[in-house]
């Protein structure tokens, strides 16, 4: 399996363990990644809630040179998923903006790419091939999937059902982790919301965490960067503010499949978080 692969702006600072693991991962279990050349900002929160036409120029941007690449285009990133799909999905379906946005931005595009999450891309690979992979199950660990907003939203390109997703908890379970059944897992955690309205963050995130917590488990599983960054950096200051006394380490699915793969800590960039995970890895055998 070959991709064109789009890392996107936060795989290369905030959420350099998602793009790392997502890399590390790939290739352990067969899937080709090959960066898009010259890429460029997907459009995500700040283009197209400023501007629908700017939000679909920078994404078919990108589209026009994974065309360029013969291959479909796969994104870790959640957010920068949702922009690439559905400024894929406007521009085949509507012809006169597809012409506005090619003049716009020099490079035609003509509608000849799929995009997929890159849960998409790990799951199509079958339980089987997967599970062959499997050297260290993932059996002591407890888990709350959490998928957040952009991966189930909206339907044209939504990954999953949108009120009870199972795509990551069929992976966690195939590399052996125990998945709980809990209501929060496509509640928002607030998003961007960080920047300008933290205190909504805050407490949107209290309430996903006290859900998880009172689940029983020990990890939140994850595909998203924002939302990991939100559950794992403001721990400490949802502690602070609602004496909370959190310590829940929160992983990128990679991060698993990595670990029950045979793949060392170091590899998976899992040193980096702001919650330490290692009392988590020692579970694993």
């Amino acid at each position: 399996m070959k991709y064109a692969y789009f890392p996107g702006c936060c795989d290369h600072t905030s959420a350099k363990e998602y793009d790392i693991s997502t890399r590390a991962v790939c290739k352990n279990l067969g899937i080709e990644l090959i960066d898009i050349p010259d890429w460029s900002c997907c459009g995500s929160t700040p283009g197209h809630s400023t501007s629908h036409l700017l939000g679909v120029a920078l994404s078919a941007r990108n589209l026009a040179l994974v065309e360029e690449m013969g291959l479909d285009c796969t994104a870790s990133c959640a957010a920068c998923y949702q922009r690439l799909a559905l400024a894929n999905m406007e521009m085949k379906n509507d012809m006169k903006l597809c012409e506005k946005i090619n003049c716009i931005t020099g490079k035609p595009y003509h509608g000849g790419v799929k995009v997929k999450s890159i849960v998409e891309v790990v799951a199509e690979l079958g339980p089987e091939q997967i599970t062959a992979r499997v050297l260290k199950p993932l059996e002591n660990l407890k888990m709350a999937v959490y998928y957040g907003c952009l991966m189930v939203r909206p339907k044209e390109i939504q990954v999953d059902d949108p009120e009870n997703p199972q795509i990551i908890d069929k992976l966690m379970r195939t590399v052996g982790g125990e998945v709980v059944d809990w209501s929060y897992k496509t509640e928002c955690c607030g998003g961007g919301l960080a920047i300008s309205n933290e205190d909504i963050v805050l407490r949107l995130t209290n309430k996903i965490l006290k859900e998880a917590v009172d689940a029983g488990v020990n990890c939140i599983v994850t595909a998203c960067p924002l939302c990991h960054f939100n559950l794992d950096m403001r721990q400490k200051k949802i502690n602070k503010i609602f004496g909370t006394n959190y310590h829940l380490p929160v992983f990128y699915f990679t991060q698993l499949i990595g670990l029950a793969t045979g793949l060392k800590p170091g590899e998976l960039s899992l040193e980096t978080h702001f919650v330490d995970t290692r009392e988590v890895i020692k579970l694993i055998a």
